[in-house]
This record gives structure tokens, C-alpha cells and sequence, in this order.
């Protein structure tokens, strides 16, 4: 499962996108962060207004299918894909068996809560009362037709 976040300034600003469920991967860290550079801003990155989170979706696909193991985020991972990867593929199977389970309503909310608290202490205080029953608004919003 993963998450898919525009904020005001899409599309001069990349949809934050992540991981809920852990991924065994060499380009996606443990937090489910995704190494892919259409979803950074330049100088590091290549994210353009012209771009779409449909473009994102697409590449994304591509890179799990095809990972990059040249700019990992997962040295070891990496490693194990480059020079090893009847080891990885096995590794990815179990992750894959132990982690991608079908979640609750509930928790796929718990979780977007938690995704939109790790870097805006706003959207934090909006999780937290979101978890308590309070209203509260934020102008970050999940992407329409995602």
C-alpha cells in the first residue's frame, strides 16, 4: 500500500509519495521512501509542472520492476540484487509474504495520519485530533482521482 500527497503548490512541487507497507527494494528505504528523481525539485531532482502523478505512478511501476541498483537507498539490498540475486529474490518473497497483508479501513487512515504527521508538525496536530474524534482542516489533501 502506499500514499499519494498534493499540497498547494502542486504541480510546481512533486507529490509526496511513500510506502505504507514495507517494501523489500533497493531503491526505497525503510520509512518507504522512494529514491526516484522525478519526485525530488531540481538541482537534485527532475520534477516538472509538465509532469503528472499519473507520470509519477508510471515510473514508479517501472522502478519496482526494474530497480536501480546504482543509486539505492538500501546499500545492502543493493548489493544482494547486483551480486547476488537468486538471495534477493528469495528475501523479497518472504518480505513480501510477511508484510503485504490486507489492512483495515482503519489503519490505512492511522497510517495516511502518521504519513502527513512526519514532516509538518501542522498536519501532526491535524493527525492528532483527527485520532481524537476533533474536527480540524488541512490544506494538504490526498490527490483527487488517485
Amino acid at each position: 500500500m502506499s500514499v499519494v500527497l498534493c499540497f498547494q503548490r502542486y504541480p510546481f512541487e512533486p507529490p509526496q509519495i511513500r510506502f505504507l507497507t514495507p517494501i523489500y527494494h533497493p531503491n526505497i528505504d525503510s520509512a518507504g521512501r522512494i529514491c526516484l528523481d522525478i519526485l525530488k525539485l531540481p538541482p537534485k531532482g527532475a520534477w516538472r509542472p509538465s509532469l503528472s502523478i499519473a507520470t509519477a505512478l508510471a515510473s514508479i511501476q517501472l522502478l519496482m520492476s526494474e530497480p536501480n541498483p546504482d543509486d539505492p537507498l538500501m546499500a545492502d539490498i543493493s548489493a544482494e540484487f547486483k551480486y547476488n540475486k537468486p538471495v534477493f529474490l528469495k528475501n523479497a518473497r518472504q518480505w513480501t509474504e510477511k508484510h503485504a497483508r490486507q489492512r483495515q479501513k482503519g489503519d490505512e487512515e492511522e497510517l495516511a495520519g502518521d504519513f502527513l504527521a512526519a514532516g509538518d508538525p501542522e498536519a501532526h496536530s491535524t493527525a492528532q485530533k483527527r485520532k481524537a474524534g476533533q474536527p480540524g482542516g488541512t490544506e494538504k489533501k490526498f490527490c483527487p482521482g488517485v
